[in-house]
């Protein structure tokens, strides 16, 4: 650790506030492997990993990380790493494999175990109820499309609950259900692999049920920990200020965030659906039964943050997605780059200024509707080997990290552009590189290092920055 990282370091842990956590997520479908062992059934993802040509260079994700025989070694580098919590998935097929029916004590006993090793270490957990990976027979009854898993999905949240309620901290019912839409039902790159377009909304809606449906759930139980959710969030903007531009930008707008946050938050749907009635004519019809059943109140609501979008006008390529997709040459409107920020191993923008453009945004919409915020997802890929003898020098990743960082704790301080935004945490995504989705293993996010031919763990450069953040804090707060 060099000099200039110790000075910032120091500064950047003195602008942290006394109980602000520091944390670190992960999913279970992209860490676990163990597809097929101790009774879990099979997710809408293993089904779609298996076409041809889904997942770049053929990658399995039958072992990924090998998470579910190694989380005690995984929890121990995050004791070292000195996080004050691990945001977790719950994979459903694991305890529940049709997705109906009975529970698989297998699987609960795995989440135990996970659960109490993570208490032991004082590692705060928060449970994620959903990270995309559907039982594959809910997916073959039309997945979101059908409003049964909604309810489904309140009886697997009901029974999560009862097993982990008295130490999970905090529960998450649903991460990004935009990417489910969109890359799943929308365009097709990722599971359930369906290029349904503007016709793929009901899974919007869904989603949403399924989300109050869970809260109430959860609340039935008793769990004693906080319950939010946890959507994507982007600023975007348009590329010119064309008429055109501008139209394009507010319908990506519509899509990426407010048809998610506004019946979550508000109780409603956004008016401007109106006006953009041929994107979303797929919408069904919305009872007011439904918007109440939506419309729970939050403990906190969480917000993944990668980059914003500009959006002109005009059909696409098709590769202006992280995994190209024919089916967005099908749509007027394309994304266009920031040519004026670096990018990560994606393709995305380095933009941390456009975190707190982002916060102020959602502060203005939802006003005093907006729970206590966690950046439950921050994070970046780079080019890195495969194979390495010791720690990775991942600069650019701790340039990442700490601008968003020192980014969010500027614009939430008084005078800032979000000075009234109560940020609670931030969420290093990810751990350990893993199976990240339709890229494969092409794509390494981690503060460790994962060889994924012999499963060795090495921690990155960032992990130490990292770690030594986190030991400044406690130092300068006592």
């Amino acid at each position: 650790m060099t000099v200039e990282h110790d000075v910032s370091i120091r500064d950047l842990a003195g602008r942290l506030p006394r109980s602000f956590t520091l944390g670190v997520a992960a999913a279970a479908f992209q860490i676990e492997g163990a597809l097929a062992a101790d009774g879990r059934g099979p997710s809408g993802w293993d089904a779609f990993s298996e076409k041809p040509g889904a997942i770049m260079d053929g990658h399995s994700p039958a072992m990924a990380c090998d998470h579910y025989n190694r989380a005690p070694e995984d929890v121990a580098l995050m004791r070292e790493l000195g996080v004050d919590s691990y945001r977790f998935s719950i994979s459903w097929p694991r305890i529940q494999p049709d997705g109906r029916g009975p529970f698989n004590e297998q699987g609960l006993d795995f989440y135990d175990r996970l659960i109490d090793q993570l208490l032991e270490a004082g590692i705060s957990p928060m449970a994620t109820l959903y990270h995309w990976d559907t039982p594959l027979p809910l997916e073959h009854r039309g997945g979101w499309m059908n409003r049964a898993t909604a309810e489904r999905f309140a009886e697997y949240s009901a029974a999560a609950g009862r097993r982990f309620g008295d130490r999970v901290d905090q529960w998450v019912t649903l991460n990004e259900p935009a990417s489910v839409v969109l890359n799943g039902y929308a365009l097709g790159v990722h599971a359930p692999g369906q290029g349904l377009l503007f016709e793929a909304f009901p899974a919007v809606h869904h989603q949403m049920l399924a989300h109050g449906l869970s809260v109430q759930a959860l609340r039935a139980e008793g769990v004693r920990g906080g319950i939010g959710v946890t959507n994507l969030h982007s600023p975007v903007r348009p590329a010119t200020g064309k008429v055109t531009d501008r139209a394009a930008a507010m319908v990506f707008d519509l899509m990426l965030n407010r048809i998610y946050a506004d019946p979550i938050l508000l109780g409603r749907y956004p008016f401007a659906l109106r006006l953009a009635k041929p994107w979303f004519r797929s919408l069904p019809k919305i009872s007011d039964s439904d918007l109440r059943t939506i419309h729970q109140p939050l403990d906190f609501y969480g917000v993944n943050y990668y980059q914003p979008v500009k959006v002109a006008a005009g059909q696409g390529t098709g590769d202006d997605l992280t995994v190209p997709a024919e089916a967005m040459i099908r749509i007027p409107a394309h994304q266009v780059p920031y040519d004026e920020y670096g990018t990560t191993g994606f393709g995305w923008p380095v933009a941390p200024d456009h975190l707190g453009i982002m916060l102020r945004e959602l502060k203005d919409r939802y006003k005093h509707a907006l729970p206590p915020l966690y950046i439950t997802e921050s994070g970046a890929s780079f080019p890195e080997p495969d194979h390495v003898t010791g720690p990775i020098q991942d600069h650019q990743r701790i340039d990442y990290i700490a601008g968003h960082l020192r980014h969010a704790m500027e614009a939430t301080a008084p005078g800032g552009i979000a000075h009234d935004v109560d940020l609670r945490g931030y969420y290093v995504w990810t751990l350990m590189d893993n199976f990240e989705w339709a890229a494969g293993y092409s794509q390494r996010f981690g503060l460790v290092h994962v060889d994924f031919d012999t499963m060795e763990r090495t921690p990155k450069e960032s992990f130490y920055w990292y770690q030594a953040l986190s030991q400044a804090r406690k130092l300068q707060q006592g």
